[in-house]
């Protein structure tokens, strides 16, 4: 386990993301606010007041949170650069995002994939009507073929920032704003899943620029702990990845916009090992939530973190689940 703690990051302070966004996802015809559901057996097996998931299992139409963030930046982005098809590179569901808005628009969709991701999660994408290539490679480098591809009156629609790109990435984390403005409740800690760090930029956003500043822990596999290992190194590092059952976190490169925000204002990093994410996803089914082992790392972190965090026997925590199990029923309908 790595594991990272920033002891002034909830006295850091920035600037919210902006109300519009709210009001987009609200004018969709399949817009709702996701459940946020409590969940007394692991508040008891925590000893804390209240543990609360907010389940991302089925988000307007697709089993994931990432068309919050897809569908803003695409929406913002064609009204100022007319195109014909949206490019991008996923591990599943951020490319499935992409693709279904596409469709919606009458435009093409080219996805990149990485070899490791599931046939199920690449069929998926092909069934929204994109094209897709698969990268005998890293997510990274998937990163790498999308960009290079989105020439012409093609737009990179990526999830993950550099240098020279970061007004699309910023639009898709004010885009996952809506998820955290959707929670009705104060909690004292928040957790979320870190691939390249954007929703995990988003909470720290959300929580460091209002009045409600609770603990954020963010979680990470062991086996792509790009975040933790650039937190504990003090600068951007590029980790090397192979496979994780957390699919949607296997990322090796933090994001360029993501970085400067966790370092300031996220409180905690740890990483999680394969058997607790699965056994997470598990307990979470028991209890009525359906969630891939991408979102049940959130349980699995807090799990290995509880020692170390300031909780008591009156704490509220909030778990974000960002996607379904991968056998979901909405999903394989879709």
């Amino acid at each position: 386990m790595l594991w990272h703690h920033n002891p002034t990051a909830r006295a850091w302070r920035t600037t919210a993301a902006p109300a519009e966004v709210l009001a987009f996802h609200q004018s969709l015809p399949d817009y709702r606010p996701t459940p946020l559901t409590e969940v007394p057996v692991l508040a008891a097996e925590l000893g804390v007041g209240r543990v609360l998931v907010k389940d991302e299992s089925e988000r307007l139409g697709l089993p994931a949170f990432k068309a919050l963030g897809a569908w803003w930046a695409i929406h913002r982005t064609l009204q100022e650069q007319p195109a014909t098809e949206l490019v991008t590179a996923t591990d599943g569901n951020h490319g499935r995002a992409v693709a279904r808005m596409a469709a919606m628009l009458g435009l093409k969709a080219h996805v990149f994939i990485p070899d490791v991701v599931s046939r199920h999660a690449i069929d998926a994408i092909r069934s929204e009507g994109a094209a897709v290539t698969i990268i005998t490679d890293s997510y990274d480098a998937a990163v790498v073929a999308a960009a290079e591809a989105a020439t012409g009156g093609s737009v990179l629609i990526q999830d993950s920032a550099w240098p020279g790109y970061e007004v699309v990435p910023q639009l898709i984390v004010d885009g996952y704003s809506t998820l955290f403005r959707e929670i009705g409740v104060q909690p004292d800690l928040v957790v979320v899943p870190m691939g390249v760090g954007s929703v995990a930029q988003a909470a720290v956003t959300h929580y460091r620029s209002g009045p409600v500043t609770p603990v954020v822990l963010g979680v990470e596999p062991a086996r792509a702990a790009c975040i933790t290992s650039s937190l504990l190194a003090g600068e951007p590092v590029t980790v090397p990845t192979s496979t994780t059952v957390m699919a949607g976190l296997n990322c090796g490169t933090p994001s360029s916009l993501a970085w400067p925000v966790l370092r300031a204002g996220l409180d905690a990093a740890v990483t999680v090992e394969e058997a607790e994410a699965l056994r997470a996803v598990e307990d979470l089914a028991a209890a009525g939530i359906s969630s891939g082992a991408s979102g049940a790392a959130t349980l699995a972190g807090l799990r290995v973190a509880r020692d170390r965090l300031p909780l008591t026997a009156q704490s509220t925590i909030v778990l974000i689940s960002t996607e379904a199990a991968a056998d979901h029923p909405t999903e394989r309908a879709l």
